[in-house]
């Protein structure tokens, strides 16, 4: 019994680095620049295929891919930043919100038209390997991809914290007009943010190629569970959603493993509504970064 919780507890923390990735872009762009990115699963799915074509066509590795997925991401990110949410910036929440929701739609319906609803996968050296300890198995994708996504948060928190950019980005979220009025580019600021969030995105569909299948729809299922992790550890605070991200990646596995196959999402949900009757400001204390 006590093998059997602890192999599934591996499996969810595992899987709860990948989404704190998802994750992350979400509660930093909603942190920084006040908006709740709905296509947020699109741009997973966009990191996905592009690697999946990488490696069909160039023979290059998933984790290889990054070095293209999360540049391309970045710069459609700032594109998309610049050229349609600068637009739509003010105190009317609603333009925002339909045109990221109308922008997951767009992606999700040209993924079907362009690559149709097949599932595409890639099998690398390691895709089947594990490392034993004891009864316990550790798959070598998954490990991988969870030490990559760690590596990834921690260079981020870095940013945020120890260079001038990542600074004027924290000012910025914590007071848009007051960090104008010291000299901060607020555009600038919000691209740069826009853009790390959809390359911790692309990022995440490069991690997940070695494992998981892509199609269009993939990014719907971890744009769900991204939303709920920055619920639970509060609107804007990075570090509450990684944490969250984790706790939720164990908790489904552990659903899965003692409640059914179908039931890992509902104890997800199940700890969202607990988690928002006793502690509705969530995890992070209310605390906006």
């Amino acid at each position: 019994m006590l093998e059997t919780v602890a192999q599934a507890v591996i499996n969810g923390l595992l899987i709860g680095g990948i989404y704190a990735l998802v994750s992350i872009g979400v509660t930093l762009i909603f942190g920084v620049v006040k908006i709740v990115n709905f296509a947020q699963g699109e741009f997973v799915m966009i990191g996905m295929y592009i690697s999946y074509f990488l490696a069909t066509y160039f023979g290059v590795d998933p984790l290889l891919s990054l070095l293209v997925s999360m540049p391309t991401l970045f710069l459609i990110g700032v594109l998309v930043q610049h050229f349609l949410i600068r637009r739509v910036l003010g105190p009317n929440d609603m333009p925002q919100i339909f045109l990221t929701f109308a922008l997951s739609l767009l992606l999700l319906n040209l993924a079907l038209l362009l690559f149709t609803a097949n599932y595409r996968t890639v099998h690398t050296s390691y895709s089947d390997e594990a490392l034993h300890f004891g009864g316990l198995y550790i798959p070598e994708a998954k490990l991988i991809a969870f030490v990559v996504a760690m590596a990834l948060s921690g260079a981020l928190w870095a940013f945020l914290h120890t260079t001038d950019l990542g600074k004027a980005m924290r000012a910025a979220a914590q007071n848009r007009d007051v960090a104008t009025l010291m000299g901060i580019n607020s555009n600038r600021v919000f691209c740069v943010a826009f853009g790390a969030a959809l390359a911790l995105a692309g990022a995440a569909g490069s991690l997940l190629m070695p494992f998981y299948s892509a199609y269009p729809f993939v990014g719907q299922v971890f744009v769900l569970m991204a939303f709920v992790a920055v619920v639970l550890g509060t609107l804007g605070n990075v570090l509450g959603a990684l944490v969250a991200s984790v706790m939720m990646g164990i908790a489904e596995s552990l659903g899965i493993q003692f409640v059914g196959a179908d039931s890992g999402l509902i104890v997800v949900f199940a700890m969202l509504l607990l988690t928002l009757a006793f502690k509705p400001q969530g995890l992070g204390g209310g605390r906006m970064r």
